[in-house]
């Protein structure tokens, strides 16, 4: 019995950590979805273009997510370029890894395939200073 409350357990504590988090890393589905949760958020957003094949896919989501997570301020994106052909020709998607980074609707920057970790956390950076202070930071 002590066996089966400690699995309940965990598994309770475990659903509830991926919830908090699925509000700030989310899957984009759809047009609408895309539109409702990133073009219409009060919050900029990284939107990561990926495909499960792509193996340098593999190692950025991870490590988008893991810069994201602890940030109150922004969200994170994920779209399956596979399911969503209409989003990658509207943002003219032509390679994966691609990420752009939109905020109050328009998108402010964006990068193509896997990129050092500096460069992650400087957009992230630009990104929460200009949704913070009102104005863009221009030290790129």
């Amino acid at each position: 019995m002590l066996r089966t409350f400690r699995n309940t357990l965990k598994f309770s504590t475990r659903g509830i950590s991926l919830l908090s988090r699925s509000n700030k890393c989310f899957a984009i589905n759809d047009n609408t979805e895309f539109v409702d949760k990133v073009m219409n958020s009060d919050v900029p957003v990284i939107v990561n273009f990926h495909a499960e094949w792509c193996d340098p896919c593999k190692i950025l989501t991870p490590k988008l997510e893991e810069l994201v997570g602890p940030m109150e301020n922004l969200h994170l994106a994920i779209v399956n370029v596979e399911l969503n052909p209409e989003l990658v020709h509207t943002f003219e998607v032509k390679a994966v890894p691609a990420v752009i980074a939109v905020s109050n609707g328009l998108v402010v920057d964006k990068f193509i395939g896997l990129v050092e970790a500096n460069m992650i956390e400087n957009l992230i950076q630009k990104l929460t200073s200009k949704n913070s202070s009102g104005k863009q930071n221009n030290s790129t």
